[in-house]
């Protein structure tokens, strides 16, 4: 009888694992939002051990009460690489790192401002400086 059972709940394990149901989209999304919070969690902790709490662009002081409002930015503008060393990574306040993704965005695809075409320059400053010099002698 002991063997009899065994092969059932064998065949019961067998059968429940491949009727597992397709996650839905949401439990798809929520998986991956929890995947991200935790990667991210993990090198912004790294990364606010390795580096002094001061925004790396307008040097803005934090402590433990607004440190909310600085955030790891990655150099590379690539989220997946984060090495141990913090090589690619620079603590940014929230107003820089805004800043600095807007740039971004603008050098990639081009901003409105750069499509418009300036005329050539006509001024040459150092056009009689030669003969200055030569006069001075």
């Amino acid at each position: 009888m002991g063997e009899k059972l065994r092969r059932s709940a064998r065949g019961k394990g067998k059968a429940s694992e491949a009727q597992k149901p397709a996650p839905s989209p949401q439990q798809i999304v929520a998986r991956a939002r929890q995947d991200r919070e935790a990667r991210e969690a993990g090198y912004r902790a790294q990364a606010l051990k390795l580096y002094p709490w001061v925004c790396g662009r307008c040097a803005r002081e934090f402590d433990r009460t607004n440190l909310r409002e600085l955030t790891v930015h990655h150099r590379d503008h690539n989220h997946d690489n984060n090495p141990g060393d913090g090589s690619n990574w620079e603590l940014l306040c929230v107003y820089c790192h805004d800043n600095e993704h807007s740039r971004y965005i603008d050098s990639d695809y081009g901003s409105a401002e750069s499509h418009s075409q300036a005329g050539a320059a006509t001024h040459s400053p150092f056009a009689g400086l030669a003969d200055l010099l030569k006069g001075s002698d």
